[in-house]
């Protein structure tokens, strides 16, 4: 990571390191908001049904609200990467980006790796929220803690390591199906599982962590200030906490 930090803002300037800022925050607001604001909903909608919140509950609820936030976002996700990868496409802008991958691949090119996209999405977002929801609870129910800001701490750091070790590989898929067209050096795949099988076969199970500490390094502090500030503004809004 650090060698390719200095390439980039040697050869490309520091601003290359906030290309496809606009799509990204786009699909941060969309995303973000549909797969945390979606996740009590759910979970409650199971109480209901199943007189049940246990584990394997928070874990459907996170899995669906993760996968239908990214089927709706899956295209701002799309133009971000080819912003990011695409020196030509800068000019454009994102809607020239649009514009030209419908002309040339058609619409359905938008949702190229959707599938793997929403599985990533579906483990992230379950792996996130479970595991925050639930270590959450452990702590309070074991030891001395009471809610606030140090036990949304500790959860959201517990809760970013446990999402980054599950999703990495499914990222790494993801990243690899949506740049296809993009690069030539990242092979044809079919599909998700025949992109894993192939790297697994040609570069190795430790290929699937490609990356994975960069992976880390956003999403362990990503993950910390979301549940943080997600707390804090549930507690003004008076509701009550995860």
């Amino acid at each position: 990571m650090g060698p390719l930090f200095v390439q980039v803002v040697k050869n490309e300037g520091p601003k290359a390191l906030y290309l496809g800022l606009t799509p990204a925050l786009t699909r941060s607001v969309l995303y973000g908001g549909l797969r945390l604001g979606l996740y009590e909903p759910s979970k409650y909608a199971c109480d209901w049904a199943f007189g049940s919140t246990n584990i394997l509950v928070k874990i459907a609820s996170g899995a669906f609200a993760g996968a239908f936030a990214t089927a709706l976002t899956n295209p701002v996700e799309v133009i971000k990467v080819r912003l990011q990868m695409n020196p030509g496409a800068r000019e454009g802008g994102p809607l020239g980006e649009v514009r030209k991958i419908v002309s040339e691949e058609g619409v359905k090119a938008l949702w190229k790796g959707v599938g793997p996209a929403m599985a990533r999405a579906a483990a992230l977002t379950a792996s996130q929220l479970a595991t925050y929801d639930e270590f959450k609870g452990m702590l309070m129910r074991w030891t001395p803690m009471e809610d606030g800001f140090q036990l949304h701490l500790i959860s959201s750091i517990v809760a970013g390591t446990i999402s980054t070790l599950i999703t990495a590989p499914m990222d790494m898929v993801k990243t690899r199906l949506m740049l296809q067209r993009e690069s030539k050096g990242v092979g044809k795949y079919r599909n998700g599982f025949h992109c894993a099988y192939q790297v697994v076969l040609t570069e190795g199970t430790r290929a699937l962590y490609k990356g994975g500490f960069a992976i880390f390094a956003r999403l362990g502090p990503q993950t910390t200030i979301t549940f943080v500030l997600c707390e804090k503004l549930r507690e003004l809004a008076g509701l009550r906490s995860i």
